[in-house]
């Protein structure tokens, strides 16, 4: 059994009980900071693995997955509708989820072409529209859910279902991580919270290590990680060195439990993290420059800002995942013109921040950025110049290594309905990001209850047409 320092004579003595353990120097509250890190939020669980090989050469090591919440519309900001413009105001026959839809709503915001691609985009996101010829836009996505959280379950886990391991967790589970100090799998949430709440980042029947971690973009990445000031690093050594003695005597008794040996590897995770994420927000040493084009300076573009930058520093650190949630959300039923216009404003800058940032350092040849909500929203109207939700065509681009920039892939109707052109599913979403990682979608498989499980349907299908 490990040793604890005294207070009263400076020298080191075996404690008798585990009560007198955890009373000495404040050490426990040290031991339930981090109890309560692990269980909160259904949180990361242990190490993380070590690197696996691939299953062929890769062409990305990370993805960062810039998710806007709430469904934005594709057609009011990347997929330009010349037939809704004219046709606005006429009412047709269409199923919408809140019943009672209005006419055909012409777009509030003015369209322009960029780049040597010529690719459409909205007035709404200037800064974006610079980087179109590096952009794969995928305009024929359909979900199988008009609800939120359903909808979010299907593009995290591929069903509308909850209880399956979410990508992340498969991409930490077929490759592992390249930081063993840092969380393989890392979230940078809604600040109002995710409908659905943490199973969107669940390893589900994967073993708990490939679980997601939420962090946060201000201040120390997760609560309670820092030491007690009371508590010395010595004494917090020895007393996870006492803890992880009892846990493995409690393990012998108990063997192929995943769980349980998950939570006891955690708090050794949680301890290298202690010097490893705790200069991770601390922005203040990126430079003036570097903040200025983040748009740390101003209110508007401050909160969304922080999370790219932070999301940049995971992956140069060798984070293989990270999830982005915008704040707020993009459910626009009534008043889109001024929710759009406000979201828009609050992720602009910062996304073209970001494709700068990892372009110029070289780290978007080895970074996969994929932006996209839930669903789309209708081309007619609702309330008071809203949309509905969409889940029968929307769009998501992606940017990075392995991906041909410039390019469009599929189409939705000439209203922007549904999917009409070379529709994808969210199996053909998940298919292409394991590619790029050097993953088949078709061997990355994991047995539970009897059954070989996969991220994504045998049927779904790499986009080629996509790829560099």
């Amino acid at each position: 059994m490990s040793h604890i320092r005294s207070e009263h004579c400076g020298r080191y003595e075996r404690p008798r009980t585990r009560r007198d353990f955890l009373a000495r120097s404040g050490a426990g509250m040290g031991l339930l900071a981090f109890a309560d890190l692990l269980q909160a939020d259904q949180r990361r669980h242990d190490d993380p693995p070590a690197p696996r090989e691939p299953h062929f050469a890769p062409k990305v090591k990370s993805v960062i997955w810039l998710f806007m919440e709430g469904g934005p519309s594709g057609v009011d900001l990347f997929d330009h509708k010349p037939e809704l413009d004219q046709r606005a105001g006429q009412r047709i026959k269409i199923d919408v989820f809140n019943g009672d839809p209005g006419p055909l709503m012409k777009s509030p915001f003015a369209f322009k072409q960029h780049g040597q691609c010529g690719a459409w985009v909205s007035d709404r996101y200037p800064h974006i529209a610079r980087h179109v010829d590096d952009i794969a836009f995928v305009k024929s996505c359909f979900t199988e859910s008009n609800d939120h959280v359903p909808a979010l379950y299907q593009m995290n886990t591929g069903v509308p279902r909850v209880g399956l391991p979410t990508a992340g967790a498969w991409v930490t589970y077929g490759l592992g991580s390249e930081n063993r100090d840092l969380p393989g799998f890392v979230v940078i949430g809604n600040t109002k919270g995710i409908k659905g709440g943490p199973v969107h980042w669940s390893s589900g029947f994967l073993p708990s290590s490939h679980q997601g971690t939420l962090f946060r973009s201000q201040g120390s990445p997760i609560l309670n990680l820092d030491r007690p000031r009371e508590v010395t690093q010595q004494d917090q050594r020895a007393m996870l060195d006492l803890v992880a003695s009892l846990n493995r005597e409690h393990l012998a008794a108990r063997a192929g439990e995943p769980d349980l040996t998950a939570r006891i590897e955690s708090f050794e995770l949680a301890y290298r993290m202690q010097t490893e994420a705790s200069d991770l927000a601390d922005f203040f040493s990126e430079s003036a420059a570097t903040q200025q084009l983040y748009g740390l300076e101003h209110e508007s573009t401050r909160t969304f800002g922080r999370k790219c930058l932070l999301a940049r520093r995971l992956v140069e650190r060798g984070v293989r995942f990270v999830q982005v949630y915008s704040d707020g959300e993009w459910d626009a039923h009534s008043n889109l013109k001024g929710n759009h216009t406000g979201h828009c404003a609050a992720t602009d800058v910062p996304i073209h921040a970001l494709l700068t940032d990892l372009k110029r350092s070289g780290l978007l040849d080895s970074t996969l950025v994929i932006w996209g909500g839930e669903f789309g929203r209708m081309p007619v109207s609702q309330g008071s110049g809203g949309r509905d939700h969409n889940p029968k065509g929307f769009l998501v681009w992606m940017a990075g290594g392995g991906i041909k920039g410039g390019v469009s892939f599929g189409e939705t109707d000439e209203i922007g309905y549904r999917a009409a052109v070379d529709p994808v599913t969210v199996h053909d979403l998940h298919a292409t990001m394991l590619h790029l990682l050097g993953l088949d979608h078709k061997r990355l498989t994991y047995l539970h209850n009897g059954r070989r499980h996969r991220l994504t349907d045998v049927a779904g299908n790499v986009l080629s047409k996509i790829l560099a």
